[in-house]
């Protein structure tokens, strides 16, 4: 079995992707994979080769009032893409394929 993880972060208040965003992904107090949102908003291999288990995704986005996302996720076996949308006034995620 085998778990991997990607992301994609929107700025929908802006309406363009949001670069440069720091992501990190934990399992327990564990940092597993990591990086910064590209020029599309997107980290296409934050993980991979991961063991099933429940997972924190964390987002540090540039918005004035969300500074820090955090997800609980439970993965089991396959592929996750999770994005985030993002502005000043809400943020909401999804599973995406």
């Amino acid at each position: 079995m085998s778990v991997s993880v990607s992301t994609h972060v929107l700025d929908v208040e802006q309406g363009r992707p949001a670069a440069g965003v720091a992501v990190e992904l934990y399992s327990g107090d564990q940092r597993v994979g990591g990086g910064a949102t590209d020029g599309d908003g997107r980290i296409s291999a934050l993980a991979s080769d991961l063991d099933p288990g429940v997972y924190r995704l964390v987002f540090a986005p540039s918005s004035p009032f969300f500074r820090r996302v955090e997800l609980a996720l439970a993965l089991e076996d396959g592929h996750y893409h999770v994005p985030l949308l993002v502005s000043s006034f809400s943020c909401t995620t999804y599973r995406g394929s």
